[in-house]
């Protein structure tokens, strides 16, 4: 008798269990309009390497991606 209700306890866990997981998968995902906005890149005149446009150095002749290329290439 106790082997029958710890069995019964068993399924009974495991079907909450189940319960659980459907329910998380049917969560809707988030909406679109909350994902990040995509970054504008440039590329560096000296290298050719792209690199995010606000981390990017400005020189005379347009952007490189750090001030030892900027030097080297305006000189």
């Amino acid at each position: 008798m106790k082997y029958l209700l710890l069995l019964l306890v068993a399924l009974l866990i495991a079907w909450q269990w189940r319960t659980y997981r459907a329910r998380e998968a049917r969560k809707q995902p988030p909406p679109r309009g909350s994902a990040e906005q995509p970054i504008n890149m440039v590329a560096c005149l000296h290298c050719n390497m792209h690199v995010a446009a606000s981390e990017a150095v400005q020189g005379r002749l347009g952007s490189y991606c750090s001030t030892a290329h900027r030097q080297r290439h305006e000189a």
